[in-house]
């Protein structure tokens, strides 16, 4: 049952990235940030955290870029730049997790949630080029 969720997540996530390249082709911070979370969250949920572990700063930076450098005005809704501050505000927590040398499980749990807003992001930029 647990390799039948795992595969469905990764089809979504690889599902999501195929569409998203329009978004991210459009709108360069967000796919800097997509391959930090991505070369990140999927070591973690396989149990290697390392990688996050030494390159939250680094996610927290390019979730920052989201609100610091252009973009796409068709992209500028309210929705679209609420979920990119609270991408923020979950990398900033992450970052402060990793600093703290809080428990593997904390620190999955918080990749998680900036990986499913960076997913809701993608879907509503997608849904504003149709």
């Amino acid at each position: 049952m647990k390799i039948k969720i795992v595969s469905l997540i990764v089809f979504l996530c690889l599902a999501t990235s195929i569409t998203a390249q329009t978004t991210i082709d459009k709108w360069t911070a967000i796919n800097d940030l997509q391959v930090v979370v991505t070369q990140t969250f999927h070591p973690a949920e396989e149990g290697n955290i390392e990688p996050l572990k030494s390159r939250s700063e680094e996610l927290m930076n390019k979730a920052n870029n989201l609100l610091q450098l252009d973009i796409p005005e068709e992209y500028r809704t309210k929705e679209i730049l609420t979920l990119s501050e609270n991408l923020l505000a979950k990398s900033k927590t992450l970052h402060a997790l990793v600093v703290s040398k809080a428990f593997d499980e904390e620190l999955l749990k918080a990749i998680t949630e900036v990986h499913t807003v960076l997913h809701q992001i993608i879907g509503l930029c997608n849904e504003v080029k149709k």
